[in-house]
């Protein structure tokens, strides 16, 4: 048996976490280590996250944008984004993206 890194644990405890706050991942690429993305959606925001590896920097990142009635050319408009490692971008979803 393997133990994981205390950074992968504490990446894992998060994904966990955006699971129990509605978050839906799939796997967008075959393999046991594929990519994810999240989505998340409420009233008044869509939530995205993707990751591509949990301890590479910069392989992941996150967007948010307002739900807007409009249609709007190119999809809703960003209003808050964030890149980095699968830690770090979970982290600041779960922390500074309140549903």
């Amino acid at each position: 048996m393997t133990t994981d890194s205390p950074y992968l644990a504490a990446a894992k405890r998060l994904l966990d976490a955006a699971k129990s706050e509605g978050f839906a991942f799939e796997r967008i690429a075959l393999g046991e280590d594929g990519p994810l993305r999240g989505v998340r959606k409420s009233a008044e925001w869509i939530d995205e996250i993707y990751l591509a590896g949990f301890s590479q920097p910069d392989s992941c990142s996150a967007i948010r944008r307002q739900r807007c009635s409009l249609i709007m050319p190119g999809g809703l408009p960003v209003t808050q984004q964030v890149e980095g490692d699968a830690l770090t971008v979970l982290h600041t979803v779960m922390s500074d993206w309140p549903t």
